[in-house]
């Protein structure tokens, strides 16, 4: 089932990639919007990220594939059982010996797939300008994230596990009630409490990008309470922001790397402080930036009743070389990664569907208020800024791309710019200013 989805997927990504190839000059509807310099670059980052991708991918499928033949599931699960057993936790401490399992599951998945990310972040981040982080830097945040997932994957999982244990006929009412419970805490608490582990975060200081980011807010009478900036530039030069919270309590985060006259990446050497020898240290280049999911509950829930249906099946267990034991986690990864394998993919195409969907409306909404210019010129700047290649082959456009292509997000600005003269500007002059303070907030908090 997982060879069919990636030979599927791969599919797809020859269709791109055949553009990445064959398209090596500016469309005549793009000579206004990308230089060819930039268009060159463009083409060459996605080119060298389509071929990690393939390969990154092959890997992964033979690595599963060789686990499943060579019955690496049940050897690490009698390992575990092994481990735990001289801890003084026999057989019946079922849930202790899947908290073993799962810490060596992801170690093992960790250290696989380390090449993969040194490989991406050193070699083609590197070779394309976008990386910002040195060696130990690397190194240090990854057994951070380890630790950290650790630390709040082993206590929920054991939750899980005992819930579904005790929770009898009905136990996947249970189960998915804790799920939901637990996504929303993180959601809540992720960028006040675990976000801050890895990035220095820092209130937007008093100025006219806080009052006019505030002032929008009041007019559109979003709730928001804090805004703050996060120093992305420490890992890479891409941008990035968002925005989370409840009901009355929203707050946006906006990385440095958005923002001109808060980035790192644009001070000069002496503004720079002690934390930033983690950072690499490489010439200045000019300014970029613009100037000053919830929870599924319904998903969720369908998913834990397929598992419930399904969970007594013991030919699914003795499939995946478990003939004698029916361990309710590997029931959970049997039943969850691979028979719901393609629900997710058709489920995940959906989802990119209805992103688009809202990332039009989100457009849309800008126009209304005015700012069909400031977005027109700020998606120009922002893909310049992320070599970002605007043209797409439609087929992997629809599968793959949360956020409409640049070309189709244009058109129905440039729509707009039809209707109201206002809205008109000139492109080639657009390239060479700077971007209205707020830019970056309606592209990417009302986006």
């Amino acid at each position: 089932v997982s060879n069919s989805a990636w030979s599927l997927l791969f599919s797809f990504s020859l269709f791109q990639r055949r553009v990445y190839r064959t398209t090596t000059h500016v469309p005549r509807e793009l000579g206004q919007i990308m230089d060819s310099e930039t268009f060159e670059k463009s083409r060459l980052y996605q080119l060298d990220k389509s071929t990690f991708s393939f390969w990154s991918g092959l890997y992964s499928e033979v690595e599963g594939t060789m686990i499943l033949l060579s019955g690496g599931i049940p050897f690490l699960w009698n390992l575990s059982g092994r481990i735990s057993g001289r801890a003084g936790f026999g057989p019946e401490y079922e849930i202790v010996q899947s908290l073993v399992f799962l810490l060596l599951a992801t170690l093992f998945s960790a250290v696989t797939g380390l090449p993969w990310s040194l490989y991406n972040t050193f070699v083609i981040e590197e070779k394309h300008g976008f990386n910002q982080q040195t060696l130990g830097f690397f190194f240090k945040d990854a057994i951070k994230k380890f630790i950290v997932t650790q630390c709040i994957l082993l206590p929920v999982t054991s939750l899980l596990l005992y819930i579904i244990k005790i929770g009898g006929d009905y136990f996947f009412i249970y189960a998915w009630l804790f799920t939901l419970v637990v996504s929303l805490v993180l959601v809540t608490i992720y960028a006040d409490y675990i976000a801050p582990l890895f990035d220095k975060f820092i209130p937007l200081p008093e100025g006219e990008l806080k009052q006019q980011i505030e002032t929008m807010a009041k007019s559109i009478d979003f709730p928001l309470t804090k805004v703050y900036v996060v120093e992305g530039s420490k890992r890479s030069s891409h941008s990035n922001a968002y925005f989370y919270g409840f009901f009355k309590n929203k707050r946006i985060v906006l990385f440095d790397t958005l923002l001109e006259d808060y980035s790192a990446l644009n001070k000069e050497p002496a503004e720079e402080d002690g934390e930033n020898e983690e950072t690499k240290s490489k010439p200045k280049n000019k300014k970029q930036g613009c100037k000053n999911e919830e929870v599924l509950a319904m998903n969720s829930f369908l998913c834990f009743f397929l598992f419930a249906v399904l969970i007594g099946r013991k030919e699914l267990f003795a499939a995946f070389g478990f003939y004698d034991t029916q361990p309710t986690l590997i029931g959970l990864m049997i039943i969850f990664q691979f028979i719901f394998s393609p629900y997710n993919e058709v489920l995940s195409f959906c989802l990119t569907v209805l992103s688009r969907r809202f990332e039009f409306q989100a457009d849309a909404f800008a126009k209304e208020l005015g700012k069909a210019k400031d977005l027109y010129s700020a998606l120009i700047k922002l893909n310049k800024d992320n070599l970002g290649f605007p043209v797409s082959d439609w087929i992997f456009s629809m599968w793959h791309y949360s956020h409409p292509p640049l070309l189709e997000r244009l058109q129905a600005l440039k729509d707009a710019k039809q209707e109201n003269k206002t809205v008109e500007l000139n492109l080639a002059k657009v390239l060479g200013e700077d971007l209205p303070l707020a830019t970056g907030f309606y592209l990417h908090i009302i986006v």
